[in-house]
């Protein structure tokens, strides 16, 4: 049976249907300027698909709010959980099947992020029993996948570009449909962008935005101009739920109402006599009540545990300590490099986010007596990449390794790593990886996002790759002169090992 949800009107009058069902197997991104209506079709796609399908809504201003009152969504306000409580919050909604809105209004631009990205991550994790159908709309969703380095913290950044990668990209097998409005393609990171196959193109005037959204629609280049004239509400249209070529089409009305609609018109009142202003204004102010405390943001668990780990009781004056010989330095290290190289061990540590190995790292070297200062999360990362690399405490050490080193440095930090592996292969002489490694490395399971990071490092001129003989390719890294033996591309995934 077709489930047909009414949108509005086409240019011509007609009904404008999704197909529901084809919209949750192919997903949908909605573009638009501010204004354009994008809150309003979203609205009205949720009210009309309410009765047939459970919805999860992310929204960051808490414009959604409204749909409980109506329909009954349950409304979870993100300020009052920690990330590891809303991800439970999350898998229990997937295994009860209950429509939710999460609400970040009350908690700032990084946290959100982070609290976003523990519920995606949640709903993505569930146990295959609680695969049902549901439809998991992120409103701003240029805010959770920029295209580009923010002002929020890579750690959070990454999370939840991690998060929405796996619910545009992975997600329909487990039964997440995303769907996606953003103010500015442009802002939004390809990689999530491109898993639509539905479009609903708005209002919009920069250049590149128009010639983005025209490509997207299969139309020419000097009809983009059109979208500058879309009025609030039309939308294009374009997609296997709703036409095969594009399509005008009007939003209807929507039964609930936004908090966040646009400002009225208010006349001033009458204009009082200067006098009357001045002591209206400008009489001395009344003693201020104190104000309620405000909330504090809560401390992340790994700033936590790092604190935890740094704390010492304070203890009367002693005698100042002896630096550690080179043996102890050596032995630290030694056991450092162990507690590494059982966390990688796990089969599925590559893919975990740094922030949970690093707490993991925390409690192994409490478990294993490793004393020492303690090690911050920066410093952790750059472990992590090195380990993931295959490169031994010694090895790292060497001179050569320190030229590889300070190479990635000036490299985006989340492919430092895969950098790395190839400059150990080169350095080793050793077959160059396979794409399954290289993605491995780069904490992900996709051998195409390999073949990209490839042609991204080589378009940065910071590696050639040749073609060999038998479809085997060489990867030279240029400054160094290092060069890899030839290796299959499509080969196995190898495992990475510490060079002794």
């Amino acid at each position: 049976m077709t489930i047909a949800i009414d949108i509005g009107l086409s240019a011509s009058g007609t009904p404008a249907e999704f197909d529901l069902e084809e919209l949750l197997s192919t997903r949908l991104l909605v573009q638009g300027n501010s204004g354009s209506g994008k809150s309003h079709l979203l609205r009205r796609l949720l009210e009309q698909s309410a009765p047939w399908v459970q919805q999860v809504v992310v929204d960051p201003e808490g414009d959604f709010t409204s749909l409980a009152d109506r329909f009954g969504h349950l409304v979870v306000d993100a300020a009052d959980y920690t990330d590891q409580a809303l991800q439970q919050v999350a898998e229990r909604v997937r295994r009860h099947r209950v429509s939710v809105v999460l609400n970040l209004e009350n908690v700032e631009v990084e946290q959100q992020l982070r609290l976003a990205a523990a519920f995606l991550g949640g709903l993505f994790d569930v146990d295959r029993d609680a695969w049902n159908p549901v439809m998991v709309v992120v409103d701003e969703a240029q805010l959770f996948a920029p295209a580009a380095a923010s002002e929020t913290s890579d750690e959070a950044r990454r999370a939840a570009l991690g998060a929405m990668t796996n619910l545009m990209c992975r997600g329909r097998k487990r039964g997440l449909a995303g769907v996606i409005a953003t103010q500015r393609l442009a802002k939004l990171a390809k990689n999530v962008a491109a898993e639509a196959s539905n479009f609903m193109m708005g209002r919009t005037f920069l250049d590149i935005d128009m010639a983005r959204a025209a490509d997207l629609l299969g139309m020419e280049r000097r009809q983009a101009e059109m979208f500058r004239d879309l009025e609030r509400g039309h939308f294009m249209a374009l997609g296997p739920a709703v036409s095969r070529r594009p399509l005008r089409v009007r939003v209807g009305v929507v039964e609930t109402g936004s908090r966040s609609a646009g400002p009225k018109l208010v006349p001033p009142p009458t204009q009082a006599s200067a006098a009357e202003a001045r002591e209206l204004i400008l009489v001395a102010p009344e003693p201020e009540t104190p104000r309620p405390p405000r909330r504090m943001p809560r401390a992340s668990a790994p700033d936590l545990l790092a604190q935890l780990a740094q704390h010492r009781p304070a203890l009367p004056a002693a005698e100042p300590v002896a630096p550690p010989t080179p043996e102890e330095k050596a032995e630290h290290r030694r056991k450092i490099a162990g507690v590494l190289t059982k966390i990688l061990a796990e089969p599925d540590a590559p893919f975990r986010p740094a922030s949970v190995l690093y707490q993991d790292f925390l409690v192994r070297c409490r478990i294993e007596e490793v004393g020492g200062p303690a090690i911050d999360i920066p410093a952790f990362r750059r472990l992590l990449t090195t380990a993931r690399a295959g490169i031994g405490a010694e090895a790292a050490e060497r001179s050569e390794w320190a030229q590889a080193v300070a190479r990635a440095e000036a490299l985006p930090d989340d492919v430092q790593g895969v950098f790395l592996l190839l400059a150990r292969a080169a350095l080793e002489r050793q077959p160059c990886p396979s794409d399954a490694t290289l993605a491995r490395a780069y904490g992900s399971r996709s051998l195409g996002r390999a073949r990209r990071l490839l042609a991204y490092l080589e378009e940065q001129g910071v590696l050639v790759v040749r073609a060999e003989r038998g479809g085997r390719r060489s990867v030279v890294l240029v400054g160094l002169a290092w060069e890899t033996a030839p290796g299959d591309p499509n080969g196995p995934e190898e495992a990475v090992t510490a060079a002794a």
